[in-house]
């Protein structure tokens, strides 16, 4: 399935800490120039360009995870030709809880290290793509709440779909959840929501 999707992203690094902007995840064979699915999520782990290269200015190929697969499979289910994927923290880090840790680090340097912030308004306004549909897709762990609030404040509740965890505000299932039959569910529910 990742040969039918081109794959890139904008990868950049601030006082030696290593993020990435945003990633583009479109069809080969589709023309479409802007997207026509956002979605949000945690952070960008282990994600990296194939080249090993960061340059703010350039938007390269990207090695993909099973995560974006995940978003590939839903693409295929919908029809949707062009996805933008933001998360709440443009922080390259694998292991959570050492991003977690982090952010109060962020915090102290003056590092704007969410798109979502009022900091960050101009780079929100041009990569965000309005009225098309988006998923909330972060995860449910609390210490993503703060960073949660803002992005919904910032996007306001149009068009939005994501597989939400009962009595929390913040919370939205990650699409890849540790077991195949919830990653699956996953899939499932997000298709029918959009559908409908």
């Amino acid at each position: 399935m990742r040969e039918d999707f081109n794959i890139t992203g904008l990868f950049y690094e601030n006082q030696g800490y290593k993020f990435r902007k945003f990633l583009n995840i479109v069809k080969k064979d589709s023309n479409c120039q802007i997207p026509d699915l956002m979605v949000v999520m945690m952070n960008p782990g282990g994600s990296r360009p194939i080249n090993g290269y960061d340059d703010y200015k350039i938007e390269t190929e990207t090695i993909p995870d099973r995560t974006q697969d995940q978003i590939m499979v839903l693409m295929n289910n919908c029809k949707f030709n062009y996805a933008r994927i933001l998360n709440l923290s443009d922080f390259r880090e694998p292991k959570s809880r050492k991003f977690y840790n982090q952010m109060d680090d962020f915090e102290t340097k003056n590092i704007h290290h969410s798109i979502f912030c009022e900091e960050r308004k101009e780079d929100f306004n041009k990569l965000f793509i309005k009225d098309i549909p988006v998923i909330f897709a972060w995860g449910v762990n609390r210490n993503l709440f703060e960073l949660a609030a803002l992005a919904k404040e910032r996007i306001g509740l149009v068009n939005v779909s994501g597989l939400k965890k009962e009595g929390e505000e913040y919370a939205y299932y990650h699409p890849l959840p540790q077991t195949y039959n919830k990653q699956k569910e996953w899939v499932i529910n997000i298709t029918e929501t959009i559908k409908a």
